[in-house]
């Protein structure tokens, strides 16, 4: 296994074998960097947007014009982690390109995918299999990270994301209803951190 820096070994919380672009609905969780509250605060038991929060939103609510193929379940915007399901509605082949959130091409081109650069501590950024959930949410964080900074400078997510693949509908429902009362649950929050 791989060592993250060369000192700790980081196991991947992928599946193995499992095509992260094929049809199947994913339950996805992002937090922001240290989970700080940066989208907004629960008030009476309700999410109340700032305007970093409206952006996640915004930009989340897009998925479907730039990935045509994905359909989303359920969502919230939380103080500090987004909850979601996208669902991938049909297996289809990669294209020779990946669309990019935010920014508009004409139907017959698209923004291409750029190669993986170097991070400024010396590691390769992944790049990510065109049409799969981590392309997908690569291009959300990035287009949210580009507008919240003009709001934010120290704006970031935490590096990675969690996924979870829905199996069966009783799961799908379940996870819908979490979502949805996400914002009801917020003081036995795993996710809260008090600022």
């Amino acid at each position: 296994m791989d060592k993250f820096k060369n000192k700790y070994r980081i196991p991947s919380a992928r599946l193995r074998n499992w095509d992260y672009s094929s049809k199947g609905a994913y339950f996805i969780t992002i937090c922001t960097q240290n989970r700080a509250h940066l989208f907004g605060e629960i008030i009476g038991c309700e999410m109340q947007l700032n305007e970093t929060g409206q952006l996640a939103e915004k930009f989340w609510m897009e998925i479907p014009a730039h990935f045509p193929f994905v359909e989303l379940g359920n969502f919230v915007v939380m103080p500090n982690h987004f909850h979601g399901i996208l669902i991938i509605n049909e297996s289809i082949p990669p294209p020779v390109e990946t669309p990019k959130l935010g920014v508009s091409t004409p139907p017959t081109t698209t923004a291409t995918t750029p190669p993986p650069t170097i991070n400024k501590n010396g590691g390769k950024n992944e790049k990510w299999k065109s049409n799969s959930i981590g392309s997908i949410i690569n291009q959300f964080k990035r287009i949210v990270t580009i507008n919240a900074r003009k709001i934010h400078t120290d704006f970031a997510w935490q590096s990675r994301f969690h996924d979870h693949i829905i199996r069966d509908n009783a799961s799908f429902q379940r996870i819908q209803t979490y979502i949805a009362n996400n914002p009801l649950n917020w003081n036995k929050d795993k996710f809260r951190i008090k600022q």
